[in-house]
């Protein structure tokens, strides 16, 4: 007779079979009921409506998101397709919204199909599905991104909604500036009639700098007759970016949520204080090593102790000894922070020194990377080409709505932020903006979060403030601040947060 274990093995098989066909949303005729049941008893299959599931960890504690999030869209995808077959598109505004480079979950998904009752599904954590009896775009005229049917960008752009503009801004301008020319929409445009519509996006790509593109959408409209008014739909009109034609929407975007973030950032922060001593400001730094240690490393979950960080900067570690004992991963998470700060410490005094802080961060980020995880190496954890470059898998932040970029555009994605924190001449804008964005794109399938705020603190230095540490107390706090960025584009709790922190951190220092 086959033991609990074994039972349960053989479902975990079961399940990894429609893993390995990629296969995310399980319906209940894909698995036995023995094995549907043994598996949500164990939490490695979590319900999502009745007849529905999706794998999940049994370590996930009650109400966990991240299960859910990180299987979002190729649930809906597969849910859609099995309800709709191949009549449903996503709403114009959400297809916008992908076609951006963003793949953040939304509270609600709106989808269009003939075969639609105008109904709202209920989804887990909050989310909906809303589908809608509607005009769609021709089969043939579709687009498919992972599994999620779309309005081609064109169409998307004529069909969204006017409001779209003020609440959206930063997805409608990196729309736009994926149209690689005019002819790209005076297709549609001139066969839909669209007059109304020619006016609002030649005023919304003259507000991108694209003057020949709107003029060139006005004069065509005119040569066939319609009536044409030119309207600018947003709300505000933004300094040009330079060349409005991106290859990587992920980058244009990151490019025009930094140009929009700066506003609320600019002037929030204390006035810094500048050490006009290099060895002082070091100093102070090789100070706060162990408080930074104990507070960056328990944000992450680490159990560690000042004793234990005392203990790996002493030397007083064994990476032969590290299986033997029970907390190894506190311990090689110590290790390694203390090798990345030693690092980080010269990439602070070459910017006290003089040196371009974005620069000095686009040189050195990677080895901050690499030293934070080179203990795991040495405990033959890792290999050390798991170390080497960005992440070449999907990562999902726990509790998160945002969905981190692809690994195709992560590197583009970094690119943009060196090259914005290179010319950045505000120094606030460099520590808040930095660190918040380097996390938004998380290239790195772990340690994202220590090397953020190492970013932080090297251009808190560069800008003549001092190492500031984001306590372990304040974390639910400074992981909201950071969601709200990230899901919201709404930057000022981040930038009031770190304001705080910095107050109470140049105010202990004049006591």
């Amino acid at each position: 007779m086959a033991t609990p274990s074994e039972k349960l093995a053989s479902s975990l098989e079961a399940l990894k079979e429609l893993q390995d066909k990629g296969i995310v949303a399980i319906r209940s005729t894909d698995l036995s009921r023995t094995h549907r049941e043994r598996l949500r008893k164990n939490g490695f299959l979590q319900d999502v409506m009745k007849g529905w599931y999706i794998p999940a960890r049994p370590d996930d504690v009650a109400g966990e998101s991240t299960a859910w999030y990180a299987s979002y869209w190729s649930f809906c995808a597969s849910y859609l397709a099995s309800r709709f077959n191949d009549d449903w598109c996503l709403s114009p505004e959400q297809s916008l919204q992908i076609h951006a480079g963003n793949m953040q979950v939304p509270t609600q998904l709106l989808v269009r199909s003939q075969k639609a009752g105008n109904d709202i599904t209920n989804l887990p954590h909050g989310t909906s599905l809303c589908s809608v009896k509607t005009t769609m775009p021709t089969v043939k005229n579709r687009e498919f991104k992972e599994g999620l049917r779309l309005f081609p960008l064109a169409s998307a752009l004529i069909a969204c909604s006017p409001n779209y503009y003020q609440q959206c801004p930063t997805e409608l301008r990196t729309a736009l500036a994926l149209v690689k020319n005019s002819s790209d929409i005076l297709g549609p445009l001139l066969e839909g009639e669209h007059s109304k519509v020619a006016g609002r996006l030649a005023g919304a790509f003259r507000n991108i700098g694209r003057d020949r593109v709107a003029d060139e959408i006005l004069a065509t409209m005119k040569a066939a007759d319609f009536d044409v008014r030119e309207l600018d739909p947003f709300e505000e009109k933004r300094p040009p970016l330079g060349d409005m034609r991106e290859a990587s929407p992920l980058a244009m975007r990151i490019k025009l949520m930094w140009q929009a973030m700066r506003e609320d950032v600019v002037g929030k922060l204390p006035a810094p204080t500048p050490l006009n001593d290099v060895n002082a400001y070091l100093e102070q730094v090789d100070g706060i090593y162990v408080t930074d240690a104990y507070h960056s490393l328990s944000i992450e979950g680490y159990r560690v102790s000042i004793e234990l960080i005392e203990r790996v900067r002493a030397g007083d570690w064994n990476p032969d000894s590290v299986e033997a004992d029970k907390k190894h991963k506190d311990a090689l998470a110590a290790r390694g922070y203390w090798q990345a700060f030693q690092e980080v410490r010269k990439s602070v005094q070459k910017c006290l020194e003089g040196q371009n802080p974005g620069q000095v961060a686009d040189q050195d980020h990677a080895i901050w990377y690499r030293e934070l995880f080179t203990p795991s190496v040495t405990a033959g954890l890792l290999k050390l080409a798991d170390l080497a470059g960005y992440r070449n898998v999907p990562v999902y932040i726990r509790r998160s709505m945002h969905v981190p970029p692809s690994t195709e555009a992560v590197r583009d994605a970094m690119s943009a932020l060196f090259e914005l924190l290179e010319s950045e001449t505000d120094a606030s804008v460099r520590v808040v903006l930095g660190h918040f964005i380097f996390v938004y794109i998380h290239p790195y399938i772990d340690g994202n979060g220590r090397t953020g705020r190492f970013l932080m603190n090297v251009m808190m230095a560069a800008g003549g403030y001092p190492w500031t540490v984001i306590p372990v107390e304040c974390r639910d706090e400074y992981l909201a601040a950071l969601e709200a960025a990230s899901v919201e584009q709404n930057i000022v709790p981040f930038t009031e947060f770190i304001a705080d922190l910095l107050q109470n951190t140049q105010n202990s220092k004049t006591k």
